[in-house]
């Protein structure tokens, strides 16, 4: 939001340089951003003075130009080559002389040098007024006043403006400080906490009067719950043209383009007090006849801007009484606007419910100044004053008569906030005890009154204009912000509370899961919960029953709904790493989906991990190795035997996203899901390499969490022994047949098991494998002998012979 000091200063009279009176702002929680230099003509005509032509004689080498003599107050006349048709001798006229710099209606700057044009040499520039700035003709150079002082600058000539702009961050709360009267009324409070009394001057209406009642437009208010107040008033008999200079001079300084002095004067009455007008051509109102109303959906609307819009069933129009005029409280229609045919205005001031005007802007896409303001909460009160404010100022610069009555459509009264402040709550919350008197200033300063005060507290009344003061902790805060954070001051200790968490709360175990995936590489991401509804086809032939939760005001049709899976949230970041460069991938999230079953809405918790690419970096060290099914499933349970779940059960997963994969159960519930993508699931986000995900069920891990035992092996003091079976069997033995046959057989001495290799082919019988196999072995309480390790071996051997028909070879 810009604020230009010099509008300030009319406010409230101060002069303190603008960087001390930034700092006060900021420290005030209106955060000053920047300070910018404002110039009502660019340059602010630095080196442009006032000359007067001595002689003009025309040039000998060119038949368009003319070589001129001026005196521009220096000892010796200069000579200026010119091409100007009406340059002539005993002028005034504005010189530009060398090192001035000039700027083009785009901005740009260029400097004046000495030159020699067509062999005459040329010690300065006779300007227009377009090349000063000071307006549009070219025609041919300005002639000034003959009354000017030769070497006048010109600066002093033309009154230039100079004014500081202040570029505030506002916060969304502070819908009252939108509005250079209410930055000013935020400015008074602070001075006045540093003991500085100031007054804030307001514009006055008091001289607002009835012309007469000859132009009388009703007003009927359809939706009173969307528009709790509405006001109007008509003028006529006035004269659109272009706004005053110093009317311009105010708009400019804070990014506005001027328009016409209507018009104008409604985005200065804006940007003054901070409420919203607008302004109907009166003779394209039809019947003489306003309404405040919702329209069928799907009606056409045609904005100012030109774009025609399909209205939504809830947006608030103001129509006559044949067609829609303005999408209220955000943008005005294309056919009731004011031009320069205008004679005569309706003018509304209102207040319009905060959530309908952000629905419908969001829903249209538009941000203006007046939505920006409505959506925040404007003064209720100050719709009435805000207008006769308005009417006065075009009457002041159009001409004209008020033609009607103010009519002020309020039937119930907004009554102010009502807070009990506790001196308790003061001293606790700000940490430092504030004189009761200082507190009563500082309330006073912020037109919080003091209704009644006891010994506990007081009694406050809350300004129409603060809606965002509504609880106690938000009076002090005002409090705060205007004592001065920087004068609350530091303790000699630290007080600090321990809490207390159980070992496996859903924080605690994020943590050391998170932290021993980071350490094998991984990176966590954080992905957006609303997401593109086009992918929920997908998931409804997975599972009818969970229906997505569609999001009422979108801000875009690409995230209007939440994602029931994170499996497309995952792939987009894959997508979007992989088309730049980046096509190895480790990640994993923990967040929520969301979905409904029947009348329940459920936000059931995940830890989801994908991986893609190269398991290693490839270097002349290490070979190129894909990422594969068993790199997954070896991370998915390494992280659920860190959280003490090892008796696991696989089974074949039943989700359709992959093409194939796994699901691991502990006490016959599903804790994870993992597998590889399909690829007419990747060809969506255009991958094409192999993805594999791995999608937990968090909340059922936390509670298998909650009922594993804590138990601790010591370790061992005895060695192990290794021993090795390259076993014949057939083709549609499992590898885990061979491990489950192993430790059924035994199961005393067996520690490990692994499969090292695996040959089918060439020497082997039809129908036949070979599995190589290592097993772990190793006694507790002492040394295996040879004779226990033969007898081991012996009955791992027998096992696999009787059950699996195996042979070693």
């Amino acid at each position: 939001m810009k604020i230009s000091y010099n509008w300030l200063k009319q406010f409230i009279q101060i002069d303190w340089e603008s960087q001390k009176t930034g700092e006060l702002l900021t420290d005030l929680g209106l955060e000053v951003e920047g300070i910018e230099k404002f110039e009502s003509v660019k340059g602010g005509l630095k080196g442009i003075v006032v000359g007067h032509v001595l002689s003009c004689e025309k040039h000998s080498n060119a038949d368009k130009l003319n070589v001129t003599m001026v005196d521009i107050g220096l000892e010796a006349p200069v000579q200026i080559v010119c091409g100007a048709k009406n340059v002539a001798a005993g002028q005034k006229v504005p010189v530009a002389t060398i090192g001035t710099t000039l700027y083009t209606p785009e901005g740009e700057a260029w400097t004046i040098k000495k030159g020699k044009i067509r062999g005459e040499e040329s010690f300065g520039m006779i300007c227009a007024e377009d090349e000063l700035g000071l307006g549009n003709s070219h025609e041919g150079i300005m002639v000034l006043e003959k009354s000017l002082k030769v070497g006048t600058p010109c600066s002093e000539v033309f009154n230039i403006e100079e004014d500081e702009i202040f570029e505030i961050g506002l916060t969304p709360n502070r819908a009252d400080a939108m509005s250079h009267f209410g930055v000013a009324r935020d400015l008074k409070a602070g001075l006045k906490q540093k003991e500085i009394t100031k007054e804030l001057i307001t514009p006055s209406t008091s001289h607002f009067n009835i012309n007469d009642r000859s132009l009388k437009i009703d007003i009927d208010v359809l939706k009173p719950e969307l528009a709790p107040r509405y006001c109007g008033i008509t003028l006529s008999n006035l004269i659109v043209q272009p706004s005053p200079t110093w009317l311009q001079n105010r708009l400019k300084a804070i990014g506005l383009t001027p328009k016409n002095n209507v018009v104008d004067a409604t985005n200065y009455v804006l940007h003054e007090l901070g409420q919203p007008l607008h302004a109907f051509d009166a003779a394209k109102i039809k019947g003489n006849k306003i309404i405040v109303k919702t329209l069928e959906k799907g009606t056409k609307f045609t904005t100012l801007d030109g774009v025609e819009r399909t209205l939504h069933e809830d947006d608030l129009m103001i129509c006559d009484a044949e067609k829609p005029l303005c999408l209220a409280g955000i943008f005005g229609g294309l056919g009731s606007g004011v031009t320069e045919e205008t004679t005569s205005i309706f003018l509304e001031s209102a207040y319009f419910n905060p959530v309908s005007i952000r629905k419908s802007a969001k829903r249209h896409t538009l941000n203006t100044d007046a939505s920006f303001r409505f959506e925040r909460g404007i003064d209720i009160e100050n719709v009435e004053y805000s207008l006769k404010r308005a009417a006065l100022l075009i009457k002041e610069i159009a001409g004209g008569e008020i033609t009607s009555d103010v009519y002020d459509l309020y039937p119930k009264k907004h009554p102010n906030f009502e807070v009990f402040l506790a001196f308790e709550k003061i001293n606790k919350l700000i940490g430092q005890e504030i004189p009761q008197d200082t507190i009563k200033s500082i309330l006073a300063s912020l037109d919080i009154k003091v209704k009644n005060v006891t010994e506990a507290g007081m009694g406050l009344e809350v300004p129409s204009y603060r809606v965002d003061v509504q609880r106690q902790v938000d009076v002090i805060e005002e409090i705060l912000r205007v004592y001065g954070y920087n004068n609350i001051a530091f303790g000699q200790k630290l007080n600090a509370s321990i809490a207390t968490t159980e070992a496996a709360a859903d924080h605690t175990v994020q943590n050391i899961v998170g932290n021993a995936l980071a350490a094998k590489g991984y990176y966590e991401i954080l992905t957006n919960s609303l997401t593109n509804p086009d992918y929920t086809s997908i998931l409804n032939k997975e599972n009818e029953e969970h229906k997505t939760i569609e999001i009422i005001n979108p801000l875009s049709g690409d995230l209007s709904v939440l994602r029931r899976t994170s499996l497309f949230s995952a792939l987009e970041a894959a997508s979007y790493n992989i088309n730049r460069r980046k096509p190895n991938l480790k990640l994993f999230e923990f967040g929520k989906t969301y979905f409904t079953k029947g009348d329940k809405r459920i936000e059931p918790k995940y830890l989801s991990i994908l991986i893609s690419g190269d398991s290693i970096p490839v270097s002349w060290t290490n070979k190129q190795v894909a990422t594969s099914f068993f790199e997954l499933k070896s991370i998915v349970e390494s992280v659920l035997i860190r959280l003490g779940l090892s008796n696991l059960k696989s089974t074949p997963t039943n989700a359709t996203i992959f093409s194939e994969g796994l699901s691991f159960t502990h006490k016959k519930k599903e804790l994870v899901s993992f597998g590889l993508i399909k690829k007419s699931i990747l060809k969506h986000f255009d991958i094409k390499q192999d993805v594999l995900f791995a999608d937990f069920d968090w909340d059922a891990v936390l509670k298998q969490i909650d009922t594993a035992p804590v138990s601790y092996i010591e370790i061992p003091k005895h060695p192990e022994v290794k021993r090795d079976f390259a076993l014949l069997l057939d083709n549609n033995a499992s590898y885990k047949e061979l491990y489950d046959l192993a430790f059924g057989a035994e199961r005393k001495y067996l520690k490990d098991m692994t499969l090292f290799d695996v040959y089918e082919g060439k020497n082997l019988p039809d129908g036949k494998k070979s599995y190589a196999v290592s097993f772990t072995l190793q006694d507790d309480k002492s040394t295996l002998t040879e004779k226990q390790i033969e007898k081991i071996m012996s009955k791992l051997q027998n096992a696999y012979e009787r059950n699996l028909g195996a042979t070693l070879r």
